[in-house]
């Protein structure tokens, strides 16, 4: 079952992930537009919920042993692993020049000490006290906490139905919120966490698949993307209101209930998302590599250069970088993450014989 509107819904998350970051090199309006675009963030956690629903729907069953454990965790690493690495280096690379050149104060010089963390993808528990070098990547560690811990989540729903899930759910959030109070969280509150992102994370995640068992029992007799779309419009609209995040939360987290309900009842009515497909493949690939462009485009070339000649428009400009990072992650997409995956994930010539035959 492949759902169409949650491919285009992350891939439109993504480049506003990306058009976010850009605006901060503009010349005018950036406080205008980094200000509308950062009350958007909250889309992040969906993000994690349409992960967590994915991974639960296709893995829920087929973990049963430390051996199928160590097979997800090695595929889910697969997949998301090769890309960071890739773009966490380039950032190593810029912070060493840097370094060579004896300007500490260049962006990323004074970073270096967090690559460790960002190598083996513990920057989301945690361990670094702010956002750094690969600054999206937390998103990448939390992610991998999150299928750390997905057995968690198997066991529940194994030992006690969607009842069990949903207590579990409830004493995590419980906890993130106590620690909230406690002043846990460098941004304040757990909603906004990114250097402890990862126990955010695990929160949407779980959700994703309280959502996953709530379109395997048809909770809801629901046909129509309707509803689901009218739900995304009001999460939105708290957001843009500066509405409680938990509250935007958890509106979008019914309006995918209400969507995947739809798509499964009638995989036909997103059938004309179909040629967007192979772009929407490339969501991941646009998140990670936009910091590397914005660093090539924006501090290089942007604020080195062309501000001061003024021979072009920052808001004409700036789609140059958005194309560009498109057309990496399309590239990307098929040589460093299939690489990766093919390594990592490469069956032995018994298993390709067995499926062959």
């Amino acid at each position: 079952m492949h759902f169409r509107v949650f491919d285009c819904w992350r891939l439109t998350a993504a480049i506003l992930v990306m058009t976010y970051h850009f605006a901060y090199a503009a010349p005018y309006g950036a406080v205008a537009v980094t200000g509308a675009l950062h009350r958007l963030l909250p889309l992040l956690d969906m993000f994690f919920m349409i992960s967590g629903f994915f991974i639960t729907a296709r893995y829920a069953t087929r973990i049963r042993t430390l051996g199928d454990y160590g097979e997800f965790m090695k595929r889910r690493v697969a997949r998301l692993y090769p890309l960071h690495l890739v773009t966490t280096l380039f950032f190593a690379a810029v912070a060493l020049g840097g370094l060579a050149m004896g300007a500490n104060h260049y962006p990323y010089a004074s970073e270096l000490s967090a690559l460790p963390y960002h190598l083996l993808a513990l920057h989301a528990l945690g361990t670094v006290d702010h956002l750094a070098l690969n600054f999206v990547s937390w998103s990448v560690s939390a992610e991998i906490f999150s299928y750390a811990m997905f057995p968690a989540i198997v066991l529940l729903l194994a030992r006690f139905g969607f009842k069990g899930l949903a207590a579990g759910i409830a004493a995590w959030i419980g906890g993130l919120e106590i620690a909230s109070r406690l002043g846990a969280f460098p941004s304040g509150h757990w909603t906004d966490a990114d250097t402890l992102g990862a126990f955010r994370a695990f929160a949407d995640f779980s959700i994703g698949a309280a959502i996953a068992y709530g379109v395997k029992v048809r909770v809801l007799p629901v046909r129509s993307h309707g509803p689901g779309l009218v739900v995304l419009g009001m999460a939105l609209a708290v957001m843009l209101g500066t509405g409680p995040r938990i509250l935007a939360i958890a509106l979008l987290a019914l309006s995918l209930l209400l969507t995947a309900l739809a798509e499964t009842a009638n995989p036909e009515a997103s059938r004309r998302l179909q040629p967007l497909m192979g772009l929407t493949r490339v969501s991941f690939g646009i998140y990670l590599w936009h910091p590397v462009m914005e660093f090539l485009f924006m501090t290089v070339l942007w604020s080195r250069w062309l501000e001061a000649t003024g021979a072009i428009d920052f808001y004409v400009y700036w789609l140059l970088p958005m194309v560009a990072t498109i057309a990496v992650a399309l590239v990307s997409d098929r040589t460093v993450e299939r690489w990766g995956n093919d390594l990592v994930c490469r069956r032995k010539p018994r298993e390709k014989a067995a499926a062959a035959a």
